[in-house]
């Protein structure tokens, strides 16, 4: 599949890492357990979990035979373009010497619009002038052998509140349609919000996560190259993730075209999260990593390759204007729902009915 317009597509070289340095517990406290979680309360009957992601080592990347069933006939992605470079050249070996937090699912429709009512907030694409990337209505294919169309176009008017699904906009669905600016500002507002309520422990805030932990978290424990949290075989996927499959696009007799996997996981679109219960949850108890929306980080984009530690474009004024989002969505083909998959985002303002994100506790980091 064509690679969005939105996307970096750039050369890469060989991916180089180190050592994952994130302290996030305070050094007088005792660290939680794997498995352990615990429920913040954002008032309203609504709730945000996180679970405890405790040290370990994982493999960065992917391996050659990867981008290979990645751009193959069942992974779907575009053979010669520059997406699967993205990951390194191959797999690479970090660890992670401090456990930290991260949301059980990605922020929720209500958990974001909890944020707004509280805070008053604007998000980038409510601004006067503002616009975010939505579905076309109006799309009615590809047309590959004449003149590509894409089904996803810049429309003011649409935000979070309507990503122009052609359905109502539902509590449990992941917010869409937020920027990294959007992002960080509900992660300054929980952090706040919990600072003030004596839920945090001196120097942790909540954020988003970096690269590093997010792909950790991602592979839920595993030490070895995997294409997805599960396994390498995207049959075994299913139950597990919402990805493009055989659903038919709301009001049409047509599901999307191109690769896609052989069931049905129930919508054309976005799904609720942790719609899949505990088999949709992976060995860290993180549910929905692959597929469903992209999810933020950080880290600044590097097409080199991924960062074990947290990676910005100006390391001593920490900033990012190009952001890094991970994990495949609804629309997209299975070879890019991989732990593995990296794309470059244009701007901290650009926003998009694909892309999403999930909360992470630990302490400010800073790149080495």
């Amino acid at each position: 599949m064509n690679p969005n317009l939105r996307r970096s597509l750039t050369p890469t070289i060989t991916l180089g890492v180190c050592s994952l340095f994130l302290s996030v517990v305070a050094p007088d406290a005792a660290e939680p357990a794997k498995g352990d979680s615990k429920q913040l309360d954002l008032g309203g009957g609504v709730s945000l979990e996180v679970v405890f992601i405790p040290p370990g080592e994982f493999m960065m990347g992917s391996t050659p035979e990867e981008k290979a069933w990645a751009t193959g006939i069942e992974g779907g992605a575009q053979p010669g373009t520059a997406r699967e470079s993205f990951e390194g050249e191959k797999p690479q070996q970090v660890q992670v010497k401090h456990g930290f937090w991260m949301g059980r699912t990605e922020v929720s429709v209500g958990q974001f619009k909890k944020f707004a009512e509280a805070s008053g907030f604007v998000t980038d694409a409510e601004k006067p002038g503002g616009k975010t990337q939505v579905f076309d209505p109006a799309w009615d294919g590809y047309h590959l052998t004449t003149k590509v169309t894409h089904p996803w176009k810049s429309m003011q008017g649409k935000s979070w509140r309507d990503p122009n699904w052609g359905f109502p906009n539902r509590d449990d669905f992941p917010v869409v349609s937020v920027s990294y600016n959007d992002m960080k500002a509900f992660c300054a507002w929980l952090t706040e919000r919990e600072s003030k309520a004596g839920g945090l422990t001196d120097g942790l805030e909540y954020r988003l996560p970096t690269e590093a932990e997010w792909e950790y978290g991602c592979r839920g424990g595993s030490k070895e190259s995997r294409y997805f949290w599960w396994g390498n075989e995207i049959e075994e996927g299913e139950g597990r993730l919402n990805i493009s499959s055989m659903d038919l696009l709301p009001g049409r007799t047509k599901s999307w075209p191109l690769a896609k996997v052989p069931w049905s996981d129930g919508y054309s679109f976005v799904s609720p999260v942790d719609h899949y219960g505990e088999k949709g949850r992976n060995g860290f108890g993180l549910a929905d990593m692959c597929g469903g929306v992209w999810e933020f980080v950080i880290d600044h984009f590097d097409p080199k390759g991924g960062h074990a530690d947290v990676h910005y474009e100006n390391a001593e004024q920490r900033t990012v204007t190009r952001p890094v989002c991970k994990g495949g969505n609804y629309f997209d083909v299975p070879g890019n729902a991989r732990c593995a998959v990296r794309l470059g985002i244009g701007s901290v303002t650009y926003s998009d009915s694909r892309d999403g994100f999930r909360v992470c506790l630990g302490r400010p980091v800073t790149a080495p």
